[in-house]
This record gives structure tokens, C-alpha cells and sequence, in this order.
């Protein structure tokens, strides 16, 4: 069979000819232009850090740790804890075709690991937030291990302290991962939910920063409840869970949750003489939570 038995017979068009570019487009072809899929939206490609520049926020950002810490194995644990949590979010990204993910430390904020394509779905997107806290804690192991092979309660700071940063993430404030978590199962609840939920908790959050002199948290999070303030619509990118995915986010939101506080008590367990409550009020000093107690 010759590709002239096969042309189909269009308007404006020679018969038994085969079409050429500057043919009418086929109804065919029409409704199949009409119906392809739309490619994935990616974000625009940014250039990756430089070393330098990498270098150098990483000792800006352990220097500060070091000041506020007063401890260069605390600052240091918490510089590690910080790279293995945007670790958490990257491979996800990675794993779940968001990638490549970019990582970033940002002096005397944090960090950030940035995707390349959003997510294709809230629950992909429920998964990402999550995956640093919960990876993140992997970084206690070797502080805790040669803490307590050592009796030495400046290296269970330090695991502490990384328990205690994925822990912090999961305050369900913009913008930390916990309002990217449950942040969407109070959307499915109603739209307005999240809104309202997210900016009283970040104004309670951005207050205790300032009751208790973590001014620059305080700050940058006032900045970042502000302009989620502003925004109008908040999730019409990607719609909205489903009732199961709501179930499943919320259940894998409280098991991450749990286990920081667990793995947070742990490491303060032998700095206080393995009493829980003793650990729990060594804990909330740290916070500056307990005015009766003083962080050892």
C-alpha cells in the first residue's frame, strides 16, 4: 500500500498528493493539537551556586551558630542537622520528579532546597514537606552515640538540637514545612481554614521569638506570615486533597511530629538523669518556655 492510496482528501488540497507543510492542517490533526497533553510547568532554570559563594554562606552560617551556641560541637551538629533535613527534601523532590533539587544554606535563617518543577499533586507536595523532619533526624545518630560513649552532655545537646530543628519545621507557620503539611488538610476542611489557622499560629510563633530574643526568627517569619497575608487563593495550583490523602497526610503528619519529640526527649533523657518530666522541663527551658528551670 502506497502513502497515495492513503492521503485523505482535504479542502485546498492537490489529490493523491502527499501533504506538505504548507498544506491546511488535517481535522485530524486539528483535534489531536487541540487535545495533547500539556507539558509539565517548570520553574525557570536558575543557576546553581557558586563554590565560593557556597563556601562562604556555610561559614557565615556555622560562625553564627557558633555565637548564638556558644559551643562549637552544638553549632556544628546543627549545621550537619540543617544539610541532612534539606537532604530529606531534596531527594524527595528528586524521587517524586520535581528534580533536580538545588540545596542552599541561607546565613542566619536556615536553609532551603528548592525543586526544579512543582509538584504534580498536594500529596506529592504533603510528601516533600515531610521528608526533611523525618529524614533529618538520621544526623542525631553520631552525636548521640558519642555523647553517651563519652558521658559527655555537650555532644547530646548537639542531637538534641537537631532533633530540635526538624521539630521547630513542623510548627504549622508560614513558612515552615509543617503549614506545607497540614497546611492542605485544612484546606480540604475549607479553603479559609488554612488561612485562618496558619496566621494565628505564625503570630504566636513570630511573638515568642520576640519574648524570648530570637529576634531574627521573629523577624523573618513576620515577613513571611505577611505576605502570605496578601495572597489571595492559596492552593489553585494544584487543587486540593482528596478526603483518604487528607487522612494519610494528617496520620504521617502527627507520626513525624511524635517522633521528634521522642528523639528531642531522648537525647536530654541522660542529662537528666533519665527522668522524662526532668528532660521535658530541660526541654521547654531551652525553648524558653520554663523560667524555673536553666539549660545545662
Amino acid at each position: 500500500m502506497s502513502d497515495i492510496d492513503t492521503t485523505p482528501r482535504t479542502p485546498g488540497r492537490t489529490p493523491g498528493r502527499t501533504p506538505g507543510p504548507w498544506d491546511a492542517p488535517t481535522p485530524a490533526a486539528t483535534s489531536q493539537a487541540a487535545h495533547a497533553p500539556t507539558p509539565a510547568v517548570e520553574q525557570p532554570v536558575e543557576k546553581d551556586q557558586s563554590l565560593v559563594w557556597a563556601l562562604a554562606s556555610t561559614a557565615l552560617m556555622g560562625g553564627f551558630l557558633w555565637w548564638i551556641t556558644g559551643s562549637a560541637i552544638v553549632a556544628g551538629a546543627i549545621l550537619i542537622g540543617l544539610f541532612v533535613h534539606e537532604a530529606g527534601h531534596a531527594l524527595a523532590m528528586n524521587k517524586l520528579g520535581m528534580g533536580p533539587a538545588r540545596i542552599y544554606i541561607i546565613p542566619f535563617l536556615g536553609g532551603l532546597a528548592k525543586a526544579r518543577r512543582e509538584p504534580r499533586s498536594e500529596w506529592d507536595g504533603v510528601l516533600v514537606s515531610l521528608a526533611g523532619p523525618g529524614f533529618g533526624l538520621l544526623a542525631m545518630i553520631p552525636f548521640a552515640g558519642v555523647g553517651l560513649a563519652l558521658g559527655q552532655a555537650e555532644w547530646l545537646a548537639g542531637a538534641f538540637f537537631i532533633a530540635l530543628l526538624n521539630l521547630v519545621n513542623l510548627v504549622p507557620a508560614p513558612p515552615l514545612d509543617g503549614s506545607k503539611a497540614l497546611g492542605p488538610v485544612l484546606t480540604r476542611v475549607h479553603p479559609r481554614l488554612e488561612q485562618i489557622v496558619l496566621m494565628v499560629i505564625g503570630v504566636a510563633v513570630v511573638w515568642w521569638g520576640l519574648s524570648t530574643g530570637r529576634f531574627i526568627l521573629a523577624a523573618f517569619l513576620a515577613l513571611s506570615v505577611f505576605a502570605h497575608l496578601k495572597r489571595g487563593v492559596w492552593r489553585a495550583a494544584w487543587g486540593t486533597l482528596s478526603w483518604p490523602e487528607a487522612g494519610k497526610s494528617l496520620g504521617l503528619y502527627l507520626l513525624t511530629l511524635a517522633i521528634c519529640v521522642g528523639a528531642a526527649l531522648a537525647a536530654l533523657l541522660p542529662m537528666s538523669g533519665g527522668d522524662p518530666a526532668g528532660a521535658l522541663r530541660l526541654g521547654l527551658t531551652y525553648l524558653g518556655l520554663n523560667s524555673s528551670g536553666a539549660a545545662g
